[in-house]
């Protein structure tokens, strides 16, 4: 068993995890007004023998907060709120970054606080719906295209939400540009139609994560900052486009020059997405010279595997942790993980399906 090099620790920009075994960011919806709580602190502080746990999608703005019940970061209320689960997860010896996610134009305005807007890089609406708690499902609303100045004070809404974050006494932050939020919104050009600086060629589409980048490496430092990218996902209506490879490869030799601590990539093929090309894999290891998490779809031995052949630095896992708290154990003793998975509680409010999935037990008492 000590051959394992999941089991082994790494050091990752300014912290040593304590294994290789990262909890993937999922969106679980339990922040009764965009707010932490106790709840999701129990559930953090449940899964904290991950080396890194990343969280659910954050948002840095009321106009970023699309779903029902996802947690924010631009208030006060919100830090004190965070503290209470990066305090859970320090307590167990567990490392934990938040997860920044602007939704862009993938909400509705019944999920938003009053005041607070559908913005995107472009006036194009998402094709699908969104689950609201007051009119259930609805048609994505077609967004206003943001103004030069409100590019900028976006830019500015990610800084806050990265200061806030060390405030509220998280590792770090990863900004969430995959799955077809603000960032992924505004590097496609299906979804990016701008003619100014942030729109057409790849470098202008890149300008606004590299620049969200850039600034946020500079308020809480490189070492803290990861991102998160998922070249070839489809959710939120993200269509194939023909630079894909070479707008990746690209960021991922800018992000390099920023010395941020990780790309953490995503193949979405196990979810029914096109996988990610195993050349885009290696191209962007070639250019990022720091730490790469793999996530999608792993096992243990398909873990491993990645790890062995370097590709990967560290492995996450998202769905398995959801209904085994105590993963990293189970992976460590060989234990058979739980079957006993409840897609309907994803997004309920509640420790239904949250909180009250069992640790292993041997049934032989």
């Amino acid at each position: 068993m000590g051959s394992y090099k999941l089991f082994t620790p790494a050091k990752v920009g300014a912290i040593t995890l304590k294994n290789r075994i990262v909890m993937s960011p999922m969106t679980r919806s339990r922040a009764i007004g965009n707010i932490p709580n106790d709840l999701i602190a129990e559930y953090y502080g449940q899964r904290a023998a991950a080396g890194l746990i990343v969280t659910e999608g954050t948002s840095p703005s009321p106009n970023g907060l699309g779903y029902s019940r996802i947690p924010g970061i631009y208030s006060q209320e919100q830090v004190e709120g965070w503290k209470k689960v990066t305090s859970a997860v320090h307590a167990k010896g567990g490392k934990i970054y938040v997860q920044v996610m602007h939704t862009g134009r993938i909400g509705h305005i019944l999920n938003l606080p009053e005041g607070a807007e559908i913005l995107a890089p472009s006036a194009i609406a998402a094709a699908g719906q969104m689950w609201t708690d007051s009119a259930q499902m609805q048609d994505h609303p077609t967004p206003r295209a943001f103004t030069a100045e409100e590019v900028q004070s976006t830019k500015a809404e990610y800084v806050h939400a990265a200061k806030n974050a060390i405030a509220a006494g998280f590792d770090g932050v990863e900004l969430h540009g995959a799955n077809g939020y603000l960032l992924e919104q505004f590097l496609s050009p299906v979804s990016n139609i701008r003619t100014d600086n942030y729109g057409g060629s790849i470098e202008n589409r890149a300008r606004f994560v590299l620049e969200v980048a850039a600034e946020v490496a500079a308020a809480i430092g490189a070492d803290r900052t990861g991102i998160r990218l998922s070249p070839y996902g489809v959710a939120s209506d993200m269509p194939h486009y023909p630079e894909i490879d070479a707008t990746y490869t690209y960021l991922a030799t800018e992000l390099n020059k920023l010395n941020i601590a990780y790309i953490h990539l995503v193949d979405h093929s196990a979810m029914g997405a096109p996988a990610v090309p195993a050349e885009i894999k290696q191209a962007i290891r070639s250019a990022f010279k720091n730490t790469l998490i793999m996530a999608g779809g792993l096992t243990k031995d398909s873990a491993e595997a990645l790890l062995e052949s370097g590709l990967a630095d560290l492995v996450a896992f998202g769905r398995p942790f959801i209904n085994n708290p105590d993963l990293v154990e189970r992976f460590e003793n060989n234990l058979p993980l739980s079957a006993d998975l409840h897609f309907d509680l994803f997004y309920t409010p509640g420790e239904k399906g949250y909180t009250d999935y069992p640790v292993y037990q041997e049934h032989s008492a």
